[in-house]
Parts: structure tokens; C-alpha cells; sequence
């Protein structure tokens, strides 16, 4: 009996093999052309401020909205938050309106990989 179910899965396997060899292989589906990847940039909310302190021309940028941010006595404290992160040390410094500005800059550097 054992044999006869053997026999019989090998012929059926054997059948489907024999059926996958004659099927001609089917178009390969036309792909959507490849999406461009936004273009990546920094920003206030998503860019540590040990990133900002390590790129000269955010470092550039971020002193020119808020003279003397680099040098503060602390500021190493803070390398790995974000501006927006600690807006809510200084509100009168880092605005809604400061940043806005400081990310209208970053967006003309490109973000490194």
C-alpha cells in the first residue's frame, strides 16, 4: 500500500512538473516607473543638534538666526536633540518663526548619507 502511495505522489508530481515545463512563462508585469526619492535635507525637527554643530554650513546657518548658539557654555549638553526639542528651554529664543526661517536655509544644503 505504501508503495502505491509513493508511486502515485511521484506520478502526480512528475504531471505538474511535466505541466509547468509546457506553460510558455508569463510577461513579467510592467513596473511604474521608479518613484524619484524626495530629495533629503535637514530640518529643526529631525536634525540633532550634534549634526548642526558638526556641519560647518548649518552651524553657519543656525548662528546667523540665533547669534552665538554654538558657543553657548552648555550646548554640548544638547547634541543629541533637536532645535525643536529644546524650544521648549528658550521659547523667546527658538520661535515658531525662527525655525521656520532656520529650515527654509536647510533646505538649500543638502543632507549628507
Amino acid at each position: 500500500m505504501r508503495t502505491l502511495i509513493v508511486a502515485t505522489s511521484l506520478l502526480g508530481l512528475t504531471a505538474i512538473t511535466a505541466a509547468m515545463a509546457q506553460t510558455p512563462p508569463a510577461a513579467p508585469a510592467a513596473q511604474p516607473a521608479a518613484a524619484q526619492p524626495a530629495a533629503a535635507h535637514y530640518t529643526t525637527a529631525d536634525t540633532d543638534i550634534g549634526t548642526i554643530l558638526d556641519t560647518p554650513a548649518l552651524r553657519a546657518i543656525v548662528d546667523k538666526h540665533i547669534p552665538g548658539f554654538s558657543t553657548q557654555d552648555q550646548i554640548d549638553m544638547a547634541r543629541s536633540m533637536t532645535l525643536k526639542a529644546i524650544q521648549q528651554y528658550g521659547p523667546d529664543k527658538y520661535t515658531d518663526k525662527v525655525l521656520a526661517e532656520i529650515d527654509t536655509d536647510f533646505a538649500a544644503v543638502p543632507a549628507s548619507k
